[in-house]
């Protein structure tokens, strides 16, 4: 008998709604005669949107015909008939199974009805209410919440029909709303286990229930991929129903980690790998050299050499450490950073002479650094680019090239596409940094970054070689905050020792060591950087 309440020859005017019930963002649907209907927790009612006005349809009576059927085992899903008659679970002649539904005074308030042709049939009021219910009216220590009524006997009966076992009304659509009407009853329970089918559908059931549940109290059962209570029990496997319900994990939120469970991991800790810088001195203050999953940031007066810092470290990269470089270099052309690289192995500065002395020279730079396949990346980029473009393209040179250190030169002009939508570069810079941070953390490659200096106060500035310090950072701080090392350089232009760099570490996440790591002498005709031996 079908007891649903329906509006007498209504149409949809809005589909797509958010249902108030079970807080689904488009499952309802309004009728042109104001009944509305959510096709999520199925709940109708006559007229939501006007409840006082005068009613143009016709309710039909909660009250229905009871489906009669009879007590007895259920022989294919191996369910005994004892847990049949203490869950009121019937079958009748026709192999229809006939879940009844119980209020805490034992009356019966809806079945559910699962025909021989596994078609449901709801009858009276079932949805605010868990199956089994009525059995457990004033709580206990633990209870076990299924998907199905089935897995529901199953459960109870795998554990002697002496723990409280409840199952959800209507699949996990109808999760939400049950829990959210029952929490005063669920808060009588010491533990609650969800133990849902282990598909897709269950785990999304459990995602959307498990924050609504009493704090402290839930607990999430892992069954096997595909697997659930009753078909394992089919199988010979209830024990390992038995097991998942005893060693069911206390739910905490994803972020938060009980320190305990980092033994093994701290115990067996893999030593941080790392690459070599081309300086000792750096290797040494910045605690080994550089290391995936960080990002450096390298900050410099205008002209003082940030450019060919990297440009040095990259070389060393890929001849002595053998490393995939991508280097992005938007104030350059491509062919200005391949002269500097070949430069730096011939030992010949090719910006100030592009007449190349020895063509086999050449050749055999060549064939140590960029001449190497798959091995070292450019960008054919010059000036701004689009944010979400560039992170793409960094996305694509670590995961399908397998890149392991980007240089990216320099950070300001990256977010120059931003300021049209945001509007300011500290905010600019703010996305940005960000994004970057999320995409090293996920990815783990090693991340340079050039960033330019704000204008210095006083007389003195950067290229009279005053020391920068993180403050000086331009546009934003988070440059400093989500950087893992920050490197200054600095040199005095003007005087004597105007090709001479010093390099300090103004942060160091990883040892915390800071200061000066070295001195670094710049050769216009080799166009090498050499480090050498100061009084710091």
């Amino acid at each position: 008998m079908d007891t649903t309440v329906k509006p007498k020859e209504s149409k949809f005017i809005k589909t797509h709604q958010p249902c108030p019930d079970c807080d689904s963002s488009d499952g309802l649907a309004i009728n042109d005669d104001g009944s509305t209907h959510c096709f999520v927790c199925n709940e109708h009612k006559l007229d939501a949107i006007n409840p006082n006005r005068k009613k143009n349809f016709v309710r039909r009576s909660k009250s229905f015909e009871e489906y009669k059927g009879e007590i007895e085992p259920l022989p294919d899903r191996k369910i005994h008939e004892e847990t049949c008659k203490k869950f009121s679970y019937y079958v009748d002649g026709n192999d229809n199974h006939i879940a009844n539904y119980f209020n805490d005074e034992g009356h019966l308030v809806g079945q559910k009805i699962r025909t021989s042709r596994k078609d449901f049939k709801i009858l009276g009021e079932i949805t605010h209410r868990f199956y089994g219910q009525h059995l457990w009216p004033n709580g206990g220590k633990k209870l076990v919440i299924t998907e199905g009524e089935v897995d529901c006997l199953t459960v109870s009966q795998l554990n002697k029909n002496s723990y409280p076992c409840v199952s959800i009304p209507s699949g996990t659509n109808s999760a939400k709303r049950v829990v959210k009407t029952q929490l005063k009853w669920l808060e009588k329970f010491e533990e609650i286990v969800l133990m849902f089918d282990g598909d897709k559908a269950g785990r999304e059931g459990v995602e959307s229930i498990i924050r609504i549940l009493p704090p402290g109290k839930a607990f999430v059962a892992k069954l096997p991929e595909g697997e659930d209570p009753n078909s394992l029990l089919v199988k010979g496997d209830g024990a390992k129903v038995v097991r998942a319900m005893w060693d069911a994990g206390k739910w905490a939120p994803p972020h938060i980690v009980e320190s305990s469970s980092l033994y093994d991991e701290l115990k067996y800790l893999k030593p941080v790998e790392s690459a070599s810088y081309p300086f000792e001195g750096l290797n040494k203050k910045s605690g080994g050299g550089i290391r995936k999953g960080e990002i450096v940031t390298l900050c410099a007066g205008s002209g003082v050499g940030k450019s060919q810092v990297c440009r040095t470290i990259a070389h060393h990269l890929l001849t002595k450490e053998n490393k995939k470089i991508a280097y992005i270099a938007l104030e350059e052309n491509n062919v200005q950073t391949a002269q500097s690289i070949v430069g730096i192995e011939m030992g010949a500065n090719l910006r100030s002479d592009s007449n190349v002395a020895s063509r086999e020279a050449f050749d055999v730079a060549w064939n140590k650094t960029l001449g190497k396949q798959h091995q070292f990346y450019l960008y054919d980029q010059w000036g701004s680019i689009k944010t979400d473009e560039l992170l793409s393209d960094i996305r694509f040179y670590v995961q399908s090239l397998d890149v392991d250190v980007i240089f990216l030169d320099h950070v300001s002009i990256c977010v120059s596409g931003l300021l049209f939508e945001i509007g300011d570069e500290r905010k600019a810079l703010d996305v940005l940094m960000t994004e970057l941070r999320t995409l090293v953390e996920e990815s783990k490659f090693a991340l340079f970054l050039v960033s330019h200096l704000r204008r210095a106060e006083g007389n003195r500035g950067y290229e009279d070689g005053l020391a920068p310090n993180l403050s000086a950072l331009r546009g934003s701080a988070s440059l400093a905050q989500l950087s893992d090392q920050v490197y200054s350089l600095s040199r005095n232009l003007m005087s004597e020792e105007r090709h001479v760099t010093t390099v300090s570490v103004l942060k160091n996440r990883f040892t915390g060591d800071t200061g000066v790591a070295c001195h670094l002498r710049y050769d216009p005709e080799t166009g090498r950087l050499q480090e050498e031996q100061h009084d710091f």
